[in-house]
């Protein structure tokens, strides 16, 4: 017979796992946007 405990804490760990990769996958778009806006508003101001 299955340990169901067992299977249910690896899907559990497995399921934590993939949510921290998305997260730190978002900050990283994030702040890839965000330092090309920052770039953005500097160029623009060297042409004024």
């Amino acid at each position: 017979m299955p340990d169901y405990k067992k299977l249910y804490l690896d899907l559990m760990y497995s399921s934590e796992q993939a949510i921290r990769m998305l997260i730190e996958a978002q900050k990283r778009c994030e702040d890839a946007v965000l330092s090309e806006a920052v770039e953005l508003t500097e160029e623009e101001r060297d042409r004024i």
